[in-house]
């Protein structure tokens, strides 16, 4: 699990290397992995993101170093480091691109973009390393949802969409398989989440699995954060695979979904640019398309046998 270590800089170690400040302040961090964490990014001063590892601290700083996976899975040091982290990413699918805006396909398992370990192997620093120019983000995928996403290329364009997504006047539809069967009428979920509105239309698509699941449309009037997964728990349909909330229904479910049943399957907005309806559409990605193709063939549960009429022999 991912926690924060925080200190503030003593006077005695006024002057002393970040590294060594780290190696110092951090229980069982050596030095060698206080270098990876800060090649990472995972390490804040003063609420600034620092790289650089013989970097002197000064006294009264406060220093943030995030231990988590990413630090687990950053064996060696630097380049060596970045490359293989970079080479276990799942690929992403460019699905449009021109010099206002990226549309990519994210795969399930790839960050969005940095979070406080690590400002490597996420999708905006993948997309901003190809060289064609700056990158901005827009919005986010949670790490084990797929789907469709969008990213700006110039200020003006992050602007208009930021806009955009702010008041809601943009298409975004999504695809889950949730647990029970939900019927096949708009179901408004208008429930709020920390202390935020939060509004979240679903209906029923198809029974799968025996009436033990269904597939279901999501359409977010609202965009926080786990919004989907935490609004169909609480109304007792939880998202297949979702291993932070509705875990148990997801550990008993057979056949086990190979991950979070969450796709961003449509995205539609107008052109920052050129104010054109834009529209982009994505099927399941194959490891969700096959597992749903195995609950349409699962048959319903057969009712218990009634108790056979007694025989004539048997009637006193």
């Amino acid at each position: 699990m991912a926690h924060a270590v925080r200190f503030v800089v003593p006077d005695a170690d006024d002057g002393l290397r970040l590294d060594q400040a780290l190696a110092r302040h951090v229980p069982g961090l050596s030095r060698r992995r206080a270098r990876v964490l800060i090649d990472l990014g995972g390490v804040f001063v003063d609420r600034g993101r620092v790289k650089v590892a013989g970097r002197p601290v000064r006294a009264g700083q406060a220093v943030e170093a995030n231990l988590g996976g990413a630090l687990d899975r950053a064996v060696g040091t630097g380049a060596a480091a970045r490359a293989r982290t970079e080479a276990e990413l799942p690929p992403y699918r460019l699905v449009f691109e021109d010099e206002h805006l990226i549309v990519v396909d994210k795969p399930a398992g790839l960050v969005t973009a940095p979070t406080p370990e690590s400002d490597r192997g996420n999708l905006l620093d993948l997309l901003a390393r190809r060289g064609t120019g700056p990158v901005f983000l827009v919005h986010r995928l949670d790490l084990p949802t797929s789907g469709l996403l969008v990213f700006a290329r110039t200020e003006l364009a992050n602007r208009v969409l930021a806009q955009r997504f702010t008041v809601h006047d943009i298409e975004r539809e999504y695809l889950a398989v949730v647990a029970g069967e939900l019927p096949a009428t708009i179901t408004a979920i208008d429930r709020p989440l920390r202390d935020k509105r939060a509004v979240t239309h679903v209906v029923g698509r198809e029974v799968v699995a025996g009436g033990a699941a269904t597939l279901v449309t999501v359409r977010l009037e609202t965009g926080r954060s786990h919004q989907i997964r935490l609004h169909l728990t609480e109304i007792g349909h939880p998202v297949l695979g979702d291993d932070t909330h509705g875990a148990e229904v997801s550990r008993r479910f057979e056949p086990r979904p190979p991950r979070l049943a969450l796709h961003a399957g449509m995205l539609g907005f107008r052109h920052p640019a050129t104010d054109e309806p834009v529209r982009w559409v994505s099927p399941p990605p194959p490891e969700l398309a096959t597992w749903i193709d195995r609950l349409r063939g699962v048959a319903p549960a057969s009712p218990p046998p009634s108790e056979p009429p007694p025989s004539p022999a048997d009637v006193p």
